[in-house]
């Protein structure tokens, strides 16, 4: 995000509840949510001072600054979907990097996604414990093979290979874990905490998200539906909620969140189809059915 040091505004988004995030190389401002774009100001657009805009958070393009004060004669490379127009680009320049065609490499996740760098000895995981906050239900597990998946690119030819991991919770079970190479104990007791908590797989979840231009109309619809649960209730599901979203605008529509838990041999999609069926939707609302959601925003 950018920030004003003089004041402390945070450049947000007009259409989502999300902030601007700094492209510094497009030198242009982007929500993640919607892909609202627009140029980086030269002054504070809340206390209007001017050169006191910055971004805040290691960016690979912030990244790659620093490697290039510290690093001036090394070839350095930066893998970011948002830097390059077509998936073949994107292609090239891993497969230019893989022949040697680079000495430091600053990427996104997308670096750990099976790629094949030979030479590569050292790998660097940036605040690694970023993807652990947040009500993901799968926080730990994704966390977890990401930095395994970072891990291994290193040290994967005829020579050996070397990570290092920065983290502000050196004593988190996940760093813990990959500290000791126990992938065994971490999916056993992540797995312990998932069934103490109810959480799938031994139960199963259904996300609905119903939004509006009106936040109220939105809640009053998903109130309603709260209330008229009796599908659910009768193959002994819960219902939680209903309250805003993680993220409760994008684009300009307000979210509301409904969150149903069942036994993991309930007829889940029957009951929610029944449960929904009577359902009516005037003017803008809309309603969105996830069932066994990989994403809880």
């Amino acid at each position: 995000m950018t920030l004003c040091r003089a004041c402390g505004h945070q450049i947000g988004c007009p259409h989502c509840d999300a902030r601007l995030v700094e492209h510094r190389f497009l030198r242009r401002l982007m929500c993640h949510q919607c892909g609202e774009t627009q140029p980086i100001p030269l002054a504070c657009p809340e206390c209007g001072a001017e050169g006191r805009l910055s971004p805040v958070g290691p960016g690979v393009e912030r990244l790659a600054e620093e490697v290039a004060t510290l690093f001036p004669a090394a070839r350095t490379a930066v893998l970011s979907s948002d830097l390059y127009g077509s998936a073949r680009s994107l292609r090239e320049a891993i497969e230019r990097i893989a022949d040697g065609g680079a000495d430091i490499v600053i990427g996104t996740q997308l670096v750990a996604k099976g790629h094949n760098f030979p030479r590569l000895t050292l790998a660097g995981v940036i605040d690694a414990d970023l993807g652990l906050w947040g009500s993901d239900l799968r926080a730990a597990e994704r966390t977890f093979a990401l930095i395994r998946q970072v891990s291994g690119r290193a040290g994967r030819a005829d020579r050996p290979g070397q990570a290092l991991i920065q983290t502000y919770q050196p004593h988190h079970p996940v760093i813990q874990a990959i500290l000791r190479g126990d992938d065994e104990g971490f999916w056993r007791a992540e797995a312990e905490g998932r069934r103490l908590a109810g959480m799938p797989p031994f139960s199963r979840l259904c996300a609905l998200i119903l939004s509006s231009e009106n936040a109220q109309d939105a809640m009053d619809k998903a109130t309603e539906l709260a209330r008229h649960a009796d599908p659910l209730k009768r193959i002994g599901a819960d219902v939680w909620g209903p309250a805003p979203a993680p993220i409760a605008r994008i684009r300009g529509r307000h979210r509301v969140r409904l969150l149903v838990r069942a036994p993991r041999a309930a007829p889940l999609q029957q009951a929610v189809a029944e449960w929904v069926a009577p359902l009516r939707l005037s003017g803008d609302l809309r309603l969105v059915i996830d069932v066994d959601p990989q994403s809880f925003l």
